[in-house]
């Protein structure tokens, strides 16, 4: 009697077994519109400003802050709402919903919603949704409080900051090296 190797019996096994279908995803939601791979999200959001309710943006809608879906904060509506690689936006329309799902990337806040300002200090500061810069096609978030705005500041030299901005949060989001064995 002829033994087989064991990586050909694995191949074997694997070839008869019928494969299994992959789930469908709903209508309206990023993996049905070609915006997210359906597999888990591979993105680490512990890095997002996600707030105590796990919205981004606590809840207002990334496409209102651009020309097209108005150019002004606006808060969204929880049904027309989508989770894109692990971060839940809300919006304020299905039409910008729609709008966000053929490209995340161009609405998505710059530095996991966090403040412009402070992230070249690599320091995670809340935000005022309201307090806002779409610069360069890209939207960039502001603390805002009673004695301080971050927005005007950050404003005085843009370039610079989104430079050091853009560095830092390479730094802050990086995987940590493996630990060398001793």
């Amino acid at each position: 009697m002829r033994t087989l190797p064991l990586a050909a019996l694995v191949v074997l096994v694997l070839a008869v077994q019928p494969a299994t279908a992959r789930p469908q995803a709903e209508p309206g939601t990023p993996a049905a519109a070609g915006a997210e791979d359906p597999k888990p999200a591979e993105r680490d959001t512990s890095h997002f400003n996600l707030g105590a309710k796990g919205l981004a943006i606590e809840g207002y809608d990334p496409v209102a802050y651009f020309v097209e879906g108005g150019g002004k904060a606006r808060k969204g509506d929880a049904k027309f709402s989508t989770t894109h690689k692990g971060v839940t936006y809300h919006f304020a329309s299905d039409e910008n919903r729609q709008a966000f799902l053929k490209d995340p990337a161009k609405f998505e806040p710059q530095y996991g919603g966090w403040c412009a300002y402070a992230i070249p200090g690599k320091e995670k500061v809340e935000v005022d949704p309201e307090s806002f810069v779409v610069r360069e096609g890209k939207l960039y978030l502001f603390y805002k409080g009673f004695f301080n705005d971050t927005r005007s500041k950050w404003q005085k030299d843009p370039g610079d900051f989104v430079k050091r901005g853009d560095t830092a949060w390479k730094e802050i989001t990086a995987k940590p090296l493996p630990e060398k064995k001793k």
